[in-house]
């Protein structure tokens, strides 16, 4: 059967591939795409989203824009890796409409109205609609079947020495979701710094051909510039895809059940999402850590979602 889930994202050009595995792979039921304000202000990722939705002919999906700044803090956005768009590099055709509904309720709405345990929530932006959706509706939270979201590090560092850029611009709303008795999956750097869109790869994606492989190279150019002018990077890390990936096939993406906590309080530690790896999780731990990816299967996966997309077989 086909993992249910609500895809509540912010592109940002990773979260267009997230979007890609979700609506190509059979494996998944892409219920709704929910945006968030993070990599840009909430009106260019919509905008985004919507258009992305367009480039792949996502039919049926409801989109809906969500909270446009964090729970306590100032908005941060990451122009250095996604542009003033917030997907730069790429051209895109005419958006595809919104739905009349807040976020917030399209995820509770969604949630309540399927059975407990379909839902898999796939944040892969700032934790603020789930967060917000868990303080509307806190029932929705043994109802859901896990969170597998995007964020974090037990090791490494993006927007601070110690804190990923999705959990640090809304700590406490990470601190929300993560201290929730769901399960919760941190696909973090630590993971997503192996999903490298190396030369080998994109000449893969050469080889398709078709307007979405170029739309997908297209986000890798801009991309790999990014990174390579803001963080040294060879080749860009394609962060959000990897939590899609981890729900295909769970044995693409090894984790380690491991307790995890938000720091919201430290001067040069705020948003450090702080794994416990000193003795092996006790009962009752749910949270795990994403440390180890299977590369040529995580981009067969992808490869394989362009060309189904172009074959006009999703």
């Amino acid at each position: 059967m086909s993992r249910k889930i609500i895809l509540d994202c912010d592109p940002g050009h990773d979260d267009a591939i997230a979007m890609l595995l979700a609506h190509a792979s059979p494996e998944i039921e892409l219920l709704a795409v929910t945006t968030v304000g993070g990599n840009q202000t909430l009106a260019k990722v919509t905008n985004n989203a919507q258009r992305i939705a367009t480039v792949y002919g996502m039919q049926g999906v409801p989109i809906a824009s969500g909270c446009d700044r964090p729970l306590v803090r100032k908005p941060e956005v990451a122009p250095g890796q996604h542009g003033e768009s917030g997907l730069d590099g790429v051209e895109l055709p005419e958006p595809q409409p919104l739905v009349n509904q807040h976020a917030v309720d399209l995820i509770i709405d969604t949630i309540m109205s399927h059975e407990p345990g379909e839902i898999t929530l796939v944040p892969t932006g700032p934790l603020t609609n789930i967060a917000m959706a868990v303080r509307k509706e806190p029932r929705i939270v043994e109802r859901v079947r896990e969170v597998v979201l995007m964020g974090g590090g037990y090791h490494v560092g993006n927007w601070s020495a110690v804190a990923e850029f999705n959990i640090k611009v809304d700590p406490e709303a990470a601190h929300i979701v993560f201290n929730e008795p769901w399960e919760v999956v941190m696909v973090g750097l630590d993971l997503t710094h192996q999903a490298l869109a190396t030369d080998e790869i994109t000449a893969k994606i050469q080889k398709l051909g078709g307007p979405v492989a170029q739309f997908v190279l297209d986000l890798f150019v801009f991309f790999r510039k990014a990174y390579q002018d803001s963080q040294g990077f060879d080749f860009p890390p394609v962060h959000d895809p990897c939590t899609v990936a981890y729900l295909i096939d769970p044995s693409i993406v090894k984790t380690v059940r491991v307790p995890i906590n938000i720091e919201l309080r430290g001067e040069l530690t705020v948003g450090m999402t702080v794994a416990d790896f000193r003795e092996p999780a006790g009962e009752g731990c749910h949270t795990k850590a994403a440390t180890d990816l299977d590369f040529e299967r995580f981009w067969e996966l992808v490869i394989d979602s362009i060309d189904r997309i172009q074959k006009g077989d999703c």
